[in-house]
């Protein structure tokens, strides 16, 4: 039990992809980025990029970073014009939280899982897979309640998994420390925004 909560266990947690902060990830060595697409970059279905999103991808270019974005869409028309928009690469059928999307990802870069960091919003598929990589894991709250119907069933299984790595105290080393805190990561809409 133990070591599968480790695998759910994200390193670091943010509220957003431009909360991440990239200077931080250099300073442990990360050079390249794998991003989920829905919900952690664009809004489940969407095709729009939030200018946040954009200011922040381009500043980790800036700094050097390598990025490809990872999904599990079944939409690759839009997985490309968003990865173009942002001048990033993509893989289609990421398939996660199995690693053959991720490795994939990799050889286009050119990088090991070591200096690699997994940004995304669901622990069954971007943190399990980034953890079972051996790269580095951002969960980040998910952009809109919207989403796929299996995706919200996992949901309620991701609030009872951060709730047990919680009381274990293993959310403290990436920055929850109490279910509460914890929620904001599942329930998106807890402090609703107005539609765009």
């Amino acid at each position: 039990m133990s070591a599968l909560l480790k695998l759910l266990c994200p390193s670091i947690c943010a509220e957003s992809v431009p909360q991440v902060d990239i200077a931080d990830l250099k300073r442990r060595g990360i050079r390249a980025l794998l991003l989920d697409l829905d919900n952690t970059l664009v809004r489940w279905k969407g095709w729009e990029i939030a200018p946040e999103v954009a200011a922040w991808v381009k500043e980790a270019l800036a700094q050097g970073m390598k990025i490809c974005v990872v999904s599990n869409t079944r939409s690759p028309k839009r997985l490309r014009q968003v990865s173009e928009t942002l001048g990033i690469a993509h893989v289609k059928r990421g398939a996660k939280p199995r690693r053959g999307g991720f490795r994939e990802a990799l050889k286009l870069l050119d990088a090991q899982p070591g200096e690699t960091a997994v940004i995304g919003d669901q622990v069954f598929t971007d943190i399990l897979g980034g953890n079972r990589l051996g790269a580095l894991t951002v969960l980040v709250r998910p952009m809109h309640r919207r989403e796929f119907f299996g995706t919200k069933i996992s949901r309620l299984f991701e609030r009872v998994v951060l709730r047990l790595l919680d009381r274990r105290g293993m959310l403290r080393r990436c920055g929850l420390e109490s279910p509460a805190a914890g929620e904001h990561l599942t329930e998106a809409d807890s402090q609703k925004k107005p539609e765009q």
